[in-house]
């Protein structure tokens, strides 16, 4: 296995920078849309690491054992969703087909297997609010140059992490859900 780098952690000014670097994404174009979330969660990757890590740390200080009950669902349903993914052709096809529609699957699983086991506040606030940060901070920031170019970034965790999902910039389906 190639060794994975781990992407520089991005200066707030460049994370955050106003108003003027940010965009309604185009909802007509999904093609286009998604490139600027790959390419944002590529770019931007170690600062979502960080964002993660700060509320799960909040919330683990409040929540331990839901905490830790929310985490290894989650994990355990993400790992399992990949490996039938790969391991059963038309589920390969619809993960490929229908990115969005995958991990909204693997979300709702998730929810549905920690509700059962009591942690569904822990879930919503410990995985979910950064999920939802991470992704609209991705649809609205703007792409700057050094974040279309890329520069080799497909062998970080997240280019891992989103080529296990079918993501990648160039092989995008227009069609999400």
């Amino acid at each position: 296995m190639a060794r994975i780098e781990v992407a520089p952690l991005r200066p707030w000014t460049d994370f955050f920078p106003g108003s003027d670097r940010f965009a309604k994404p185009d909802t007509k174009d999904f093609t286009k849309w998604n490139n600027r979330v790959v390419s944002n969660l590529l770019y931007y990757q170690t600062n979502y690491l960080a964002l993660v890590t700060f509320v799960f740390l909040l919330v683990g200080i409040l929540k331990p054992l839901e905490t830790l009950v929310a985490i290894v669902v989650v994990s355990v349903v993400f790992v399992v969703s990949v490996w039938v993914g790969e391991n059963g052709a038309a589920i390969n096809n619809f993960k490929k087909q229908k990115p969005s529609a995958f991990i909204i699957l693997i979300m709702v699983a998730s929810c549905i297997l920690i509700s059962v086991l009591g942690s569904i506040v822990v879930f919503m606030w410990a995985i979910t609010l950064p999920l939802i940060l991470i992704f609209a901070h991705a649809s609205f920031r703007k792409r700057n140059m050094k974040n279309k170019l890329g520069f080799g970034l497909k062998k970080t965790f997240m280019g891992i992490l989103l080529d296990s999902l079918g993501q990648q910039e160039e092989t995008v389906q227009n069609d999400w859900i």
